[in-house]
């Protein structure tokens, strides 16, 4: 297959590449990729048959993602001479899968590299695999593999075979937290996990989805997915998206990472992944560490230093992911009465599992004195020494979660500088993130809500008639830099509102924890 005179068709150069399960010949418009004839446990190519079978697997699958690429399944024959050949001569000594030659130079993996990709690239790739997952098949069988004992199994895995490479090429201290804070992760939310089984994220997908497996070439081609074993392509989309995620950090492009992430969260309908994506990155640079470190036992000594540099890498990556799920995130979800604070945090909180503390509620349920009718501004329980009771009795209930681990959500004005002085002392003391989302609405929107609340009831007592010492209350947010403060605007919908907020408090939480390493 080294001799372009082998094809039916006009060869510009050969090329072998070899993978440790595949040799594959690019010939210029055609590529044609063999399975070596290995058992390795996790597949089992010896067979001619079953090389067939799975040659016909991967043409199948990857056409989900791909069009025009997977031609089809050729045989190669063997002539009485002991010539080879592609033409029907003899019997069939072997398969291969056919298939168009992609130029190297569209796969995403490159164009990164000349910084040919941009956010429009990014939200492209975003919906292409939102539409992907939501038509993947789901079942019985392939939702066990988002049950909880198969990713604790999963996850274990992975520390075992590491075991060996610690002290002696990993850093021990590093690789203890990685994974003493992923079992502690895992543990404290298992309900969320149970919640991706039953809300149906759990799907047949890519299983390798990596940078140099996606291309901008006439459209969006993804290829080179898991053909051989389907546990490692059953999962959920979260698994999947986590490994491209992690690949694109790794070649130094946050950002673009965040926009497909993004992008994906929205046309998926899917908030809760950004309570996940950063543990399941951490699973997903842990195997890459894995696999590194194994090549490096089998590699010559001129390999040996690169190889070296990418394991400290994958540590370092894993490591830098563990701080971002482990460390809590104090939310501070503010802005003027009506704005839509609080049908916001209650969507935010369910999202990213974190524990809700609502100024309105607290002044219920911890009995502060009521009078009849509405009282007059800065009257009644809005008095200033009862307002500073309630944020200093919310601050102390934050103060206990985030003790634990747990993020936090406040809902409430922090129209104070003061108050929000002290939220951030609370962070500070506590060495976490923090994270201020402003809600604003135009002047009408908040007039119409405040006066709908005239004849509905509800845990706020801010009305129509506060409207003008509301406003000259309400001290501006001007002392926050853009890294822990940002505005989402509740005029739009609130699907809308809840993925900016979430996509927004997730690059300021990766900006914070940055900072910290």
């Amino acid at each position: 297959m080294s001799d372009p005179d082998f094809y039916p068709h006009p060869v510009s150069e050969i090329e072998r590449r070899d993978t440790h399960i595949s040799a594959v010949f690019l010939t210029g418009k055609w590529v044609y990729k063999l399975k070596k004839p290995l058992n390795l446990g996790f597949l089992d190519f010896r067979d001619l048959d079953d090389r067939q079978r799975f040659c016909k697997r991967e043409l199948s699958l990857n056409r989900r993602l791909s069009r025009d690429v997977y031609h089809e399944v050729i045989k190669i024959y063997q002539g009485e001479d002991a010539t080879f050949s592609l033409e029907k001569k003899g019997r069939v000594i072997e398969y291969a899968v056919k298939m168009r030659q992609l130029p190297d130079a569209a796969s995403l993996r490159e164009l990164l590299k000349k910084n040919k990709i941009g956010p429009m690239h990014m939200r492209k790739l975003g919906h292409t695999l939102a539409a992907f997952y939501r038509q993947s098949e789901r079942n019985s069988r392939i939702d066990h593999y988002g049950q909880r004992d198969v990713i604790a199994f999963n996850m274990e895995e992975n520390f075992q075979q590491l075991e060996p490479f610690v002290d002696n090429i990993l850093e021990s201290e590093k690789w203890e937290f990685i994974r003493q804070v992923n079992r502690s992760f895992f543990n404290d939310h298992l309900d969320l996990f149970n919640r991706r089984v039953q809300t149906g994220r759990i799907r047949d997908g890519h299983g390798d989805l990596r940078t140099d497996h996606v291309y901008f070439y006439q459209g969006i081609q993804i290829i080179d997915c898991i053909e051989f074993n389907d546990r490692f392509r059953y999962g959920d989309a979260a698994v999947d998206l986590a490994f491209l995620h992690m690949d694109m950090e790794h070649l130094g492009f946050p950002e673009l990472s965040r926009n497909f992430l993004n992008a994906y969260v929205n046309k998926a309908d899917d908030p809760e992944l950004y309570a996940l994506i950063d543990f399941y990155a951490a699973y997903r640079a842990i195997v890459r560490l894995k696999v590194t470190c194994l090549r490096l036992q089998e590699i010559e000594n001129s390999q040996r230093r690169f190889l070296k540099d990418e394991i400290k890498r994958y540590t370092d990556q894993a490591y830098q992911y563990a701080i971002r799920f482990s460390r809590p995130t104090l939310w501070i979800l503010c802005g003027l009465p009506a704005t839509g604070k609080s049908s916001l945090s209650h969507r935010a909180a369910k999202a990213l599992s974190a524990d809700l503390f609502q100024s309105d509620r607290l002044r219920k349920e911890i009995g502060l004195p009521s009078q009849p009718g509405v009282a007059p501004f800065g009257r009644g329980r809005y008095r200033p020494e009862l307002r500073h009771h309630i944020y200093a009795h919310q601050l102390a209930r934050a103060q206990e979660k985030l003790k634990k681990g747990r993020s936090v959500i406040l809902d409430a004005t922090f129209a104070h500088r003061k108050w929000r002085a002290d939220a951030r002392r609370l962070s500070a003391d506590l060495d976490t993130n923090i994270i201020f989302a402003e809600c604003v609405c135009n002047s009408e929107t908040l007039r119409t809500r405040l006066k709908k609340r005239e004849t509905a009831t509800g845990l706020s007592d801010a009305r129509l008639q506060h409207f003008p010492q509301l406003l000259e209350d309400f001290e501006p947010i001007d002392e926050l830099n853009s890294e822990i403060h940002f505005t989402v605007n509740t005029d739009q919908p609130v699907h809308s509102t809840l993925m900016k907020l979430l996509a927004e408090g997730y690059a300021g939480k990766c900006v914070q924890v940055g900072k910290i390493l």
